[in-house]
């Protein structure tokens, strides 16, 4: 659990080493990183809090931040829902930072906002980062930015000691990888988003036939050098079991969502807490 008192703990100068901190001591542990996803505002703002907070009391390594958006390309129908919701209740790039600043003000857990290009544009790339920081965030997922027009992005983002993590199709080229990989090498710090499958967001029975060979390809880029976390469709505690048998880290988002649509506001954060206690491998 990385329950923490702010005024007594100690923070790297660099924000991005807590994301490297969490993989190491999951290795340590002989256990995978666990990555669950929230969306930002919803059910509400407040709430969102407190289930974040729940999840880490849980056994949550890494927290991603959705930063909801009017044209999620790569969410499938559970993460637009949430979305959408989030919109109507006034959710927005500032409201994102203020629950950062909340969740990193009563855990240590490393925080990763995730969400689409133009908002962040419209917002400022130096104010955006420089707001990161200043909130408690580690890092950032951009899914619509292609690796080859992130550069502005990436210098901003390591200027404030953040970390731009790239996502991987099972259908990315030999030479993507490769540039992914030289890439994330050049910062230090986070790890490779390894998409389970093409296509959007969304919890499944059964994990893809190719997944084991998909990232066995990529590890053979890595050579151990970043750590791989795999998302996309990952919903129950064999699946979390399964990817970090071959991967360092799982991400599970849509089924989080699915958990908190089916309880009442009395019930979601004790859900979520045990949830995430199911899935963890501590």
């Amino acid at each position: 659990m990385q329950i923490t008192d702010k005024n007594t703990s100690t923070e790297s100068s660099i924000p991005a080493e807590k994301i490297t901190r969490a993989f190491t001591q999951a290795k340590t542990e002989g256990r995978g990183v666990l990555i669950p996803y929230f969306m930002c505002g919803y059910p509400s703002a407040e709430q969102s809090i407190e289930l974040i907070v729940a999840a880490v009391e849980g056994g949550a390594d890494i927290i991603e931040l959705g930063m909801p958006f009017s044209d999620p390309l790569a969410d499938g129908a559970t993460v637009q829902h949430a979305g959408h919701i989030a919109l109507q209740r006034g959710m927005n790039i500032k409201g994102c930072m203020e629950i950062a600043r909340q969740v990193s003000a009563r855990t240590s857990v490393a925080l990763i906002l995730m969400g689409y290009y133009n908002p962040v544009m419209a917002y400022g790339l130096e104010r955006f980062c420089a707001d990161a920081r200043a909130n408690g965030v580690s890092g950032l997922i951009i899914p619509d930015l292609p690796p080859e027009e992130a550069g502005p992005l990436q210098q901003i983002a390591q200027a404030n000691g953040l970390t731009l993590i790239f996502l991987l199709p099972p259908t990315t080229t030999d030479k993507r990888i490769q540039q992914v990989v030289d890439l994330t090498l050049s910062e230090g710090n986070g790890f490779i988003y390894c998409v389970s499958l093409s296509g959007v967001t969304g919890s499944r029975d059964e994990l893809p036939a190719h997944l084991h060979s998909f990232i066995e390809r990529i590890h053979g880029y890595t050579n151990g050098r970043i750590p791989l976390a795999v998302g996309f469709g990952l919903s129950t505690p064999a699946h979390i079991a399964e990817v970090t048998s071959y991967a360092e880290g799982a991400v599970v988002g849509s089924a989080l969502i699915h958990l908190i649509d089916k309880h009442s506001p009395q019930e979601q954060v004790t859900a979520i807490r045990q949830y995430i206690q199911s899935l963890a491998q501590k």
